[in-house]
Order: structure tokens, then sequence, then C-alpha cells
């Protein structure tokens, strides 16, 4: 975990309460990765974070889903971080599925996006 989270390396020997939310978010990921998942199920993991620990927990997930081989499914506010970091993405609405294709695809399109979701940029 430290590799992937190098700066709880340097805060292991604080509590969980200790922790900022940054820090507390890639420790919850750590945990699950110790579970050796197929498929990791994150709700908001950028959710209130420094943009810092932001880019930090970026690299880790995109590190974990290209070089690991775990699947992810992100559910995110700020699509444009996680759109860079997908293969492919599917915005639901309601439950219906209106859009599935390559995230690529969709975040070179912000007007549609925009219309999607309501938050282009």
């Amino acid at each position: 975990m430290y590799e992937l989270f190098p700066r709880l390396a340097q805060r292991k020997g604080n509590l969980g309460t200790q922790l900022s939310g940054g820090e507390q978010q890639m420790l919850a990921v750590g945990r699950a990765l110790v579970l050796n998942p197929s498929l990791l199920l994150l709700d908001e993991p950028l959710e209130g974070l420094a943009p810092l620990i932001v880019q930090e927990l970026l690299r880790a997930i995109r590190r974990i889903t290209r070089e690991e081989g775990l699947y992810a499914i992100l559910v995110e506010q700020h699509p444009q971080a996680i759109l860079a970091i997908s293969d492919t993405a599917a915005v639901l609405d309601r439950g219906t599925v209106v859009y599935a294709g390559t995230a690529d695809s969709l975040r070179e399109q912000p007007q549609l996006l925009d219309k999607l979701l309501g938050v282009a940029r």
C-alpha cells in the first residue's frame, strides 16, 4: 500500500482519525485492495479533497486499473478528472443509460457532457 500511497508511509503511526480526508480515502482504497478484489467500486472518491490529493489519488487509481488489471467503477461529480483516466463511460439518468461509449469521446464533447450532467467544466 505504501508503494501506491507513499504519503501513508509517513503517517503509519497515526490513527485513522488523525489522517486528512484525502489520506483517509487513500487508506480506504488500500484496505479494499488488501482483499485482492477483481472489481473496485468507488463512490465519489474525489469529493472534498485538495487538488494535490486528487491528483495523487487519480494516479493511484490509474495505476491499479492499467498496471494491476483491476476493474473499477467510479461514480463521480467531477467527470473531467475521472474521464481522463477512464477507458469507457456510462451516464445514467434515473436508472436509464443515456450515454455509453468511450471516455475520450465524452470528454472531447463538452457540450454533450454539459447536457448530460450539467457540469462539463
